[in-house]
């Protein structure tokens, strides 16, 4: 059996790739970052860890046919981060998920790409609605999740123990159409 190929998304600014061992470098400056680990709810990884990590969002789209794409200008090429949609096992659904590097922070890259990862999950898998679950403290990612068109659907506590909201994001397209 062989893995499903990875398609790649582009907007405007950015393109979403299949994340690869070139991609390396920036998942090790997120995951062994405290900033970066904080918002997700964990403590700094290692270098070994962030590795793990990486090829566990590449075996994503093998064992479950989607992912966690790596966040890159559309332009040059540099990683901002990643971004997609997640489902591990014990997991109760599917969720949206992402993240930046610092310096990619406050531009509206996590907007862009998020938009993207949406509607693949409506267009191309079927999923509706598409869904993020976040924490109380997670803040930035609340906001986010406002400027996607969320709407909290369900209080759930996960099987990490952890209380988190459920929200529901619209198709890109509907979500502009409301505004």
């Amino acid at each position: 059996m062989t893995a499903p190929a990875i398609p790649v998304l582009e907007t405007g600014r950015l393109r979403l790739e299949p994340p690869a061992a070139a991609h390396f470098p920036a998942w090790r400056a997120f995951y062994t970052s405290a900033e970066g680990t904080a918002r997700r709810g964990g403590t700094p990884k290692s270098e070994r860890d962030a590795w793990m990590l990486l090829a566990a969002d590449i075996g994503h789209w093998a064992l479950r046919g989607f992912g966690i794409w790596a966040v890159t200008e559309a332009a040059g090429g540099r990683v901002l981060g990643a971004c997609g949609l997640w489902h591990p096992a014990g997991w109760p659904r599917h969720e949206l998920t992402w993240w930046l590097l610092p310096e990619a922070r406050g531009q509206g890259f996590a907007t862009e790409a998020s938009r993207a990862a949406i509607g693949f999950g409506y267009d191309r898998l079927g999923l509706d609605p598409v869904e993020t679950h976040m924490q109380d403290d997670n803040l930035p990612a609340r906001r986010l999740a406002a400027r996607l068109g969320g709407r909290v659907i369900a209080r759930e506590t996960f099987p990490d123990g952890r209380a988190r909201d459920v929200f529901a994001l619209p198709h890109p397209a509907r979500a502009e159409d409301a505004a």
